[in-house]
């Protein structure tokens, strides 16, 4: 009886959990996807949205650049972290900790916070701007942070310690009896990494890569924040389409969140089946 009655008291504590999940979860998405089903104005059932998201040049040049960017700081990120990964496995347990509680809050600091910092270092008139150009340095003389680079360089800074963090424990799965038997039989370094490393590894960065993609492709409030809507990017099309001055089309902004949403979920898809694959291995 006791037991029964602490079940239902552990059930009662879930109940803020599930009202939050379902009325800011479960019932937006559901929202969104019945109104992209629907033409403008609400009333009948169409797939006109989904004809216009996926013919509209406008839309699909969005897509694109949000495939392009996300791509790009996907890669850059994780090129960097392979390295540094594996350097922090290198050092003491107690500097990997502080590395990685260090990369843990910088993977956190994104949104409008970043994009104000970055502005008020490296903007037009920002601190470092200011300071080398009085210098006489020509560090950021071509530098424009409201340029489609800029932009890249600031999805490519909250990328890399996210990548970090997920490769990190990537590289524990290479285990040491491993390199002493290379050794003992006469493998380099290079061959080792070529034919034992980078294969056990290789499906952690393949499911970090889907990862970091998702991340960026459904970033918002930190390019919003830096460009505002002067590039064309997917998710900032679907909120000018929620909350413009402009012109309002919640309709077409769900079906094109719709196919950002299938986008994110194949990402994550791939992302737990290359994990899985590296949970066998570490076994």
């Amino acid at each position: 009886m006791r037991w029964k009655t602490r079940n239902q008291m552990l059930y009662l504590f879930l109940l803020p959990f599930l009202f939050i999940t379902v009325a800011f979860m479960l019932l937006p998405l559901i929202a969104m996807v019945i109104s992209s089903f629907t033409a403008d104005g609400g009333g009948a059932w169409t797939l006109s949205q989904y004809a216009t998201a996926l013919t509209n040049k406008f839309y699909l040049v969005a897509l694109k650049n949000s495939i392009f960017i996300s791509f790009f700081s996907s890669i850059a990120g994780i090129l960097i972290a392979l390295f540094a990964a594996y350097s922090i496995t290198r050092f003491s347990a107690k500097s990997r900790e502080f590395i990685l509680m260090l990369s843990n809050m910088t993977s956190n600091f994104a949104g409008v916070p970043l994009a104000f910092a970055y502005m008020i270092l490296l903007g037009s008139n920002g601190l470092f701007t200011l300071l080398f150009k009085q210098w006489g340095w020509d560090v950021f003389a071509s530098f424009d942070l409201y340029s489609w680079t800029g932009l890249a360089f600031v999805y490519f800074y909250f990328q890399l310690p996210l990548a970090i963090l997920m490769l990190y424990p990537t590289y524990f799965g290479i285990h040491q009896q491993w390199r002493e038997s290379a050794t003992l039989l006469g493998a380099s370094t290079f061959q080792f990494w070529r034919s034992i490393g980078i294969p056990v590894v290789l499906p952690g960065i393949a499911g970090t890569f889907s990862i970091l993609f998702a991340n960026a492709m459904g970033a918002y409030a930190t390019a919003y924040a830096l460009v505002g809507s002067n590039y064309n990017l997917l998710a900032i099309r679907i909120g000018t389409m929620v909350s413009g001055d402009i012109y309002v089309k919640p309709e077409l902004a769900g079906a094109l969140a719709v196919i950002l949403a299938i986008i994110m979920v194949v990402a994550i898809w791939f992302n737990e089946t290359m994990m899985r694959r590296v949970r066998r291995d570490l076994q």
